[in-house]
């Protein structure tokens, strides 16, 4: 498996699969942020290693888990730097958990911009919760998003200046050869009507959020 989770301290729904160990059983290594480590307790979850400057968690840490200390005054948030040494590590998919929400809005941006980072140095990262983030690009040719029962909303929203939309099908406003742009939210809660929605870009980064109807 290439696959890290990631737990960053912002809010982390109480999902069914999330008490299931078997659903943990897809990741090779965990890594903690902060207070993230919050997450992962609860969990029951030993993380591999914990990095921060610890400013919002002064409890006691695990025994024998690597520690990567910061100072506060640091250009890396505490997620970043656990993104970073995840792809220091060769991890090319990543997930991160308790990236939104949370009392601070600006944190929940900045993990949106981590994703950005991550695809630059030639990584995967997916923000999962009630709503599950990622960046799509041209390179990936057509996505496939499926609808699970209970139906699924899906935003597509321009990352870039501009992004260039070959079509999105399957949904309830299905888009052919558009031009979407950062300041008209054209892309927002659209409905995935067909058993799956398709979306291919052919320029540009899109910022995906696939909503379940049952979490709204």
């Amino acid at each position: 498996m290439n696959r890290c989770a990631v737990f960053a301290g912002g809010d982390m729904p109480d999902l069914e699969c999330y008490k299931e160990l078997s659903y943990w059983q897809q990741y090779s290594c965990f890594i903690c942020a902060d207070c993230g480590y919050r997450h992962a307790l609860r969990l029951g979850i030993l993380p591999d290693i914990i990095v921060g400057d610890f400013d919002s968690y002064g409890e006691e840490l695990p025994k024998g888990v690597e520690e990567l200390r910061s100072v506060p005054e640091k250009d890396d948030t505490d997620t970043l730097m656990a993104v970073k040494k995840a792809i220091e590590l060769g991890y090319n998919n990543i997930d991160l958990y308790g990236a939104l929400g949370g009392k601070r809005f600006e944190h929940s941006f900045a993990n949106i911009q981590a994703m950005i980072y991550a695809l630059q140095q030639g990584s995967h990262l997916e923000i999962k919760g009630e709503s599950h983030l990622l960046v799509q690009e041209a390179d990936e040719g057509a996505v496939t998003y499926k609808k699970p029962d209970g139906g699924m909303y899906l935003s597509v929203f321009a990352l870039t200046e501009s992004v260039g939309i070959e079509y999105l099908r399957g949904v309830k406003y299905p888009l052919e050869d558009y031009r979407m742009v950062q300041s008209f939210p054209i892309g927002v809660s659209n409905e995935i009507e067909d058993s799956e929605a398709v979306l291919r870009i052919k320029d540009g980064l899109a910022l995906v959020i696939l909503t379940p109807k049952d979490m709204v």
